[in-house]
């Protein structure tokens, strides 16, 4: 999944970029309050974890403006600012979870799936379509019972697919959910994970909306 990381402290934000990656996540990873509210309103993240000390523009600040924009992404307040009437007040501007520096990373990386999952309606730590099961922490797919190797990129393509399962999602939407910033992105990179992704678990899981998209269907087909 694709995060914003609103940063200013360098060896921090480039901690926290390293380490998210490697837990699967695509990060952008920007230093001001000025820029995070831009990003946040032109691009469809999933999550932000945002900083309260951000130059340019205060973090309490950015995060009151996207919700008065009405943007309903998840965000995670990161802030060293540990005070009761602190947390109080991120909260109630409109963040989805508060937490202190410094974090442990698998818990920051724990609390953001869960953001994002409960965005999405969906409870369970683990998502299920038709005889798919996908654990998006131990970042594995299981089918009728037997483990299925993905790529990174095959995984994070079917994680959006079941994220928003009965959904259809542009082409578009699909590579702004895999790819961060500097990756270059091939013009057919969607079509061939889902060529793969097919070819893998079958093809009924994911169908094509002819000049649209791609939608996972959660149930089987009847014969």
């Amino acid at each position: 999944m694709r995060i914003l990381l609103a940063e200013d402290d360098p060896l921090l934000g480039d901690g926290l970029r390293a380490g998210l990656r490697q837990l699967g996540f695509q990060v952008d990873w920007v230093r001001d309050g000025g820029a995070a509210e831009r990003e946040l309103r032109a691009q469809p993240y999933a999550a932000t974890v945002l900083d309260l000390g951000l130059p340019l523009k205060d973090g309490m600040a950015v995060l009151a403006a996207i919700r008065q924009a009405g943007l309903t992404l998840p965000v995670l307040v990161l802030t060293a600012r540990d005070a009761v009437p602190d947390r109080i007040r991120g909260l109630d501007v409109g963040a989805d979870d508060y937490v202190v520096k410094p974090v442990d990373l698998n818990e920051l990386a724990a609390r953001l799936r869960a953001l994002v999952r409960r965005s999405h309606g969906q409870p369970q730590e683990c998502l299920t379509a038709q005889d798919v099961v996908l654990d998006p922490a131990a970042r594995s797919v299981v089918q009728a019972g037997l483990s299925v190797p993905l790529s990174a990129r095959e995984f994070d393509l079917l994680h959006a697919l079941m994220l928003n399962a009965g959904r259809v999602l542009s082409r578009e939407q699909l590579a702004q959910h895999l790819y961060s910033w500097g990756q270059e992105v091939e013009s057919n990179a969607v079509e061939v994970h889902v060529h793969h992704l097919r070819r893998k678990l079958g093809s009924a899981l994911i169908q094509t909306v002819r000049g649209v998209g791609y939608v996972l269907t959660r149930e089987l087909p009847r014969p």
